[in-house]
């Protein structure tokens, strides 16, 4: 739910309130009882993930390492026992 800023036309008090996107503005002015509160019109906040699937960790690439390792494995071994090989 995003907090919305209002200001009094009438005697300039300024409040933030945490709403609903879907709740109507306030109109009531806090301060002096007047109905001339208005919402401000604000740039906002950024967004906040909260949760898995939302940190920089869970979209690591595959390091260097790993990849040094899986191209080891690939290349074909001539490697005989040294038995085999004094014959």
């Amino acid at each position: 739910m995003p907090t919305y800023e209002y200001v009094c036309a009438k005697c300039d008090h300024e409040m933030e309130a945490f709403q609903s996107m879907k709740d109507a503005p306030l109109k009531k002015c806090p301060s002096c009882k007047r109905a001339t509160l208005r919402r401000k019109i604000g740039g906002g906040a950024g967004l906040i993930f909260k949760g898995t699937g939302f940190y920089i960790t869970d979209y690591k690439k595959t390091s260097a390492k790993g990849a040094d390792e899986s191209s080891a494995s690939s290349k074909p071994t001539d490697k005989k026992p040294a038995a085999a090989a004094a014959k």
